[in-house]
């Protein structure tokens, strides 16, 4: 079920520059559930020249504070206007949108989750879901020098976490799929969330490896209810997905990829 509501905003919060994380909750009553890789259309009312929501992915869900994350990289109009935002304010979300990561119905199983700058957001959450399953989430996380990695601490409180930067100020040099983790261990299934040649590089590793991948896609999505045909991504066999309703989390298997 989907929902429309203003959320209020609770805690603004900078992990970097160009990044604010907004807490918000509900006016009131409790957040609807939101699977992990879901995300929300966010409207954004002070900026004249953002007439279209904004797709965000859900960052976290702190259920025993009822609020809901969302990690902004401001990059335009619409986000600059949110980052703007303060404590109490307003914020008319359509949420939860789109199908998310898998959870599986056991634990026992062991998850690498790769992500890349802002591509690190859904993974926080998806990792906290597996971890409360009784799996084993394992983060890789990239970015171009260290300050581009954000909420580690948070990440360690749900897996052990891998970094690699390409200066090679934080963890090990290159990119994640050259990180030495990929030879030392092995898993049951991978995720990832950034870059699209990132999760390209990342999708043809796993397929090499024989390991199931699933990738969320950033597709731009204005409507987030398939309405639009903005975000289609064409399937390994030529036809096209609507990211934002199939989606945003799709098996790379069934992309054109792995051509």
């Amino acid at each position: 079920m989907k929902y429309v509501q203003d959320l209020r905003v609770v805690a603004v919060e900078q992990p970097r520059e160009g990044y604010v994380l907004l807490k918000l909750s509900p006016l009131e009553g409790e957040l609807p559930p939101v699977q992990p890789g879901q995300f929300v259309e966010v409207l954004v009312t002070d900026s004249p020249e953002t007439f279209l929501r904004r797709p965000i992915s859900v960052n976290f869900v702190d259920e025993a504070a009822g609020q809901l994350w969302l990690l902004l990289h401001i990059v335009g109009k619409g986000t600059a206007s949110m980052a703007q935002m303060k404590p109490g304010d307003k914020l008319n979300c359509l949420f939860p949108l789109g199908n998310g990561f898998r959870v599986p119905a056991e634990g026992g199983k062991k998850f690498l989750l790769v992500g890349g700058g802002v591509g690190t957001a859904p993974l926080l959450y998806y990792g906290k879901v597996l971890k409360r399953q009784g799996c084993e989430p394992v983060f890789l996380l990239g970015g171009r020098s260290a300050k581009d990695l954000m909420q580690l601490d948070l990440f360690e409180q749900y897996g052990r976490v891998f970094v690699t930067t390409e200066d090679a100020t934080l963890g090990e040099r290159g990119f994640v799929t050259q990180h030495s983790v990929l030879q030392t261990e092995t898993f049951d299934e991978v995720a990832t969330c950034g870059p699209k040649p990132m999760m390209v590089a990342v999708a043809r590793w796993a397929a090499t490896a024989g390991v199931p991948c699933y990738a969320s896609l950033e597709n731009l999505m204005a409507c987030g209810l398939g309405a639009c045909l903005c975000c289609v991504e064409k399937t390994g066999e030529g036809h096209n997905v609507c990211v934002c309703k199939e989606g945003p989390v799709f098996n790379t298997a069934m992309l054109s990829w792995l051509n």
